[in-house]
């Protein structure tokens, strides 16, 4: 694959940081050999997991976003290779593949001016092109067998995400988002805020469920697009964490009997959680143990297709919490899927 940057040994040593008698999550995990053909090797391996990264922000850029989501890769890798191996962790279900990388494409964005509508088109046309890459890996690690673990870039590629996962299992699929944006704008060209539309509109998302909605950002035109259609159901935050209409436990039942009943995608938008860095920083949202809640419930489900977390754009300060907080989700999912 063109895009695809493999993980290799020696990252591995450059990243891990032994301590005496402990074992670290890094000490574990499987690495492909090489990379002529990931579909046969993953195919053999004895794994359930297999993490990669995408670093770009291009989609979010169309959407007329905050720069940033290019970074939470390499945020997480670095903390996830060095928590605890342990009964816990599971680190021997793991293959850490690599990530895909768009370098000319984050040059060319770099010179684009969001206030130019020519320059938003352009962004995202390459956003498109984002799409194919993730698509295919999506559908090489599905049809192996495995189960992906999707780390960083903007929310556009849930798009990809899906569609991946719908052609490798050869039906449509349904999707959870733990999301503040109900992210199904218009047709308008690919960005970071209609991955869902698209995906729907082309058949390869059946059911669609978004947790946890922000009313104040949500027009009116959306709500009743929303209202119409039966395969999208959706809860809103305040109506659980301000007015205390219904409860966080029931929306999440609410949410499975509406997405469960086939394979689904776990969509983690780190907007959704307060006061973390992303693209749509929030002052009001979720709590980090609410979302590590969210993805154990979802995560022990057998139709579980993958878990995808994105959004999070951590700097140089703030880098080590968000690599924290991701690598929590990742170790949550996995140990929910396990005790299955």
């Amino acid at each position: 694959m063109e895009h695809l940057k493999p993980f290799t040994t020696s990252d591995l040593k450059s990243l891990l940081k032994k301590r005496p008698k402990e074992t670290k999550f890094g000490e574990h995990i499987l690495l492909l050999p090489d990379f002529n053909d990931i579909y046969e090797q993953m195919l053999k391996l004895d794994v359930t997991y297999v993490i990669f990264g995408i670093k770009e922000d291009v989609g979010v850029f169309a959407n007329y976003g905050n720069s940033g989501t290019y970074s939470a890769w390499d945020a997480t890798i670095k903390n996830l290779l060095n928590v605890q191996s342990n009964a816990f962790t599971h680190p021997k279900k793991v293959l850490i593949l690599g990530h895909l990388e768009f370098e000319s494409y984050q040059n060319k964005v770099s010179s684009l001016n969001q206030n130019k509508k020519k320059d938003i088109l352009k962004a995202r046309k390459l956003t498109s092109k984002i799409d194919a890459s993730v698509s295919f890996l999506m559908s090489q690690i599905v049809s192996a067998g495995k189960i992906p673990i999707v780390i960083g870039g903007g929310h556009n590629n849930a798009y990809g995400n899906i569609k991946g996962t719908s052609l490798a299992l050869k039906s449509p699929v349904n999707a959870i988002n733990f999301d503040a944006h109900h992210d199904f704008r218009a047709e308008e060209g690919r960005h970071s805020g209609n991955g869902f539309s698209y995906a729907f509109a082309e058949g390869f998302l059946k059911n669609y469920f978004i947790f946890g909605l922000h009313e104040n950002y949500t027009s009116d035109t959306i709500f009743k697009t929303l209202n119409k259609l039966k395969a999208i159901q959706y809860s809103t935050f305040e109506s659980m964490m301000v007015r205390q209409d219904t409860n966080f436990n029931t929306e999440m039942d609410t949410a499975l009997h509406h997405i469960s009943s086939k394979p689904f995608g776990l969509e983690i938008d780190c907007d959704a959680i307060q006061n973390i860095p992303s693209s749509a920083m929030t002052p009001s949202g979720f709590s980090v143990n609410k979302a590590r809640a969210f993805v154990n419930h979802f995560g022990k489900q057998d139709n579980v297709a993958y878990l995808h977390i994105c959004e999070a754009a951590p700097t140089p300060e703030t880098e080590t919490q968000v690599g924290k907080l991701i690598t929590y989700l990742i170790t949550d999912f996995i140990r929910a899927h396990e005790n299955i």
